[in-house]
């Protein structure tokens, strides 16, 4: 029971990572706010945990580009559980086009929900943070926040842009007891990645040539999270921690000639 006593904020949590993230959390002893704008599919989730954790969730809806749904948000989860002790930033968009064909318009959106988004929702959780006498903001960057890729324009800049945030922060309410770190997952069995038609191999085989050769799921990007959300990280803060399947470790099997002169 890590997380035992805990009250956590959790974007991005109807599906997904972030789904994955409430799940264990509770598991571990913690109460979670589930924040999404999918609310049929966050109603259906806190449903699931309290039939297990009887009043152990709550939903709210949130758009993270909105400071007044945001310090809404927070607002209910000290009325719903008494405090704030974790937040975790994992929702975010992604929009695939060239740069020749990426508008300002798209751009914009992507860096508003993405990079914006985190930091208001930093800005927002901070007082019950302080209140709470400290705790943990893990922050969601991606490992295109630490390398190019074709078509990922914004997304990649609003990655980058995260990082830079949670070490700011990190600087900045290290003193107050609050530990702000970034997870950066690589490729992941989610709703946003699937593509019509592509079955378990399709998907592996895509990733074929890095190190470990598939996607991850997403209960083990959680787990890095519930890691940082616990007091086994107790002196780390400001921090990248990727979850990759070994993607930044260098280019892929097959990309370079075996013995290159």
């Amino acid at each position: 029971m890590e997380l035992f006593g805990k009250v956590a904020l959790i974007t991005g949590a109807a599906r997904g990572i972030g789904a994955a993230c409430a799940r264990r959390f509770v598991a571990e002893g913690a109460k979670v706010v589930l924040a999404d704008r999918r609310e049929e599919e966050g109603q259906a989730l806190a449903q699931e945990i309290n039939t297990a954790h009887p009043a152990a969730a709550c939903f709210v809806a949130l758009d993270i580009a909105d400071e007044h749904a945001w310090n809404a948000a927070v607002a209910w989860a000290e009325e719903a559980f008494g405090r704030l002790d974790i937040l975790v930033n994992s929702a975010g968009i992604i929009r695939n086009l060239p740069f020749e064909k990426l508008d300002v318009e798209t751009f914009r959106k992507v860096v508003d929900v993405n990079l914006t988004g985190t930091f208001i929702g930093m800005k927002s959780a901070l007082p019950a943070l302080k209140r709470a006498g400290g705790g943990a903001i893990i922050n969601f960057s991606s490992v295109q926040g630490m390398e190019g890729r074709e078509g990922l324009m914004a997304y990649s800049a609003s990655k980058f842009g995260i990082r830079a945030l949670t070490k700011t922060a990190a600087i900045e309410l290290g003193p107050l007891g609050i530990r702000v770190n970034t997870v950066l997952p690589g490729p992941t069995r989610t709703s946003m990645t699937e593509r019509p038609g592509w079955q378990d191999a399709d998907y592996d085989a895509a990733y074929g040539n890095y190190p470990l050769g598939r996607m991850a799921a997403a209960v083990e990007v959680a787990e890095m999270v519930l890691f940082l959300a616990s007091d086994r990280a107790s002196f780390c803060t400001g921090g990248d921690y990727p979850v990759d399947g070994g993607m930044l470790a260098g280019k892929p099997r097959g990309i370079m000639p075996a013995n290159p002169r």
